[in-house]
Formats: C-alpha cells, structure tokens, sequence
C-alpha cells in the first residue's frame, strides 16, 4: 500500500517540476497507462495552478533585484521571448511548455506577460492533456524496444 502510494506521488510530484518526468517515471514503475496520464496531468496542473498564484511575486521580486544590479530590463533573450509572444501568444507557450520548458517556466512566462489566471490555466489544461497522451502513449509503445529496457526492472 505504501509503495504504490510512493510510485503515485513520485509520478505527480516529477510531472510537476518537469513533464517528461512523470510519464518515463510511470512505465518505470510499473504502473497503468490511465493512472501514468491522470497523475501527470495533475502534477503539471498542479504547479501551473501554484505558480499562476504566485507568478507576478516572483516576477516583482526579479525585477527589483536587476534594478539593483543596474541590469537592462530588456536583454537579448527578452527581446527572443517577446518576439515569440507576437507569433504565437498563449497558445505558444502552452504547447511548448511541457516538452521545453517547465511547467513552473511557462506558467511564470505567461503570468509576466499579463495572460490572466483563467486563460494560462485553460491552455495549460489542454496543453497537459495533449502531451500528456502524447508522451505516455509513446513511452508505453515503445518500452518494449531493446534500447528502452531499462526503463523496467
């Protein structure tokens, strides 16, 4: 009971810090496609629900640490960023989160950029679901191939 309850919360708590995570950690141990998908698409919720909160705080807080380092406010990498904003917008963001960025990343990005609670949490939810299919299917698929046993033990 206790280990399948520690291979559950591994899967949710990977996903949440890094998407790719939860699905390799949930053919590693062994556990169903169905509770591999739900348990990564709530870890990555879960830290997109979190860090929407939190996002303008953390925001804030950098901005007031480069203007005491005398730091430009606009870099050549925020400059990329905005750019990649204007072409793609939420939507952008929320299909590159999981399988570039980090869902922390991606949810901070777009809180900076003032998309509003209700939306990030909305891309993000079908963002996670699409990937979240995606990947796991493909690991599921796939573990079978000489090159990927280690993923059982």
């Amino acid at each position: 009971m206790i280990a399948a309850f520690v291979k559950y919360i591994s899967v949710f708590l990977l996903s949440s810090v890094k998407f790719l995570g939860g699905p390799v950690a949930g053919v590693t141990m062994g556990l169903s496609f169905g509770a591999t998908l739900a348990l990564t698409v709530a870890g990555m919720m879960t830290s997109v629900f979190l860090f929407s909160v939190i996002g303008n705080a953390v925001h804030n807080r950098y901005v007031a640490r480069q203007r005491l380092k005398n730091k430009p406010m606009f870099s050549k990498k925020n400059r990329r960023i905005v750019t990649v904003w204007k072409r793609t917008g939420m939507w952008g963001i929320a299909f590159l989160t999981p399988i570039l960025l980090s869902p922390i990343v991606g949810t901070v990005l777009a809180t900076v950029l003032g998309v509003s609670q209700g939306r990030i949490l909305f891309h993000m939810l079908w963002s996670a679901v699409f990937w979240g299919f995606a990947i796991t299917l493909t690991m599921f698929e796939l573990s079978h191939l000489p090159f990927l046993q280690f993923l059982h033990k």
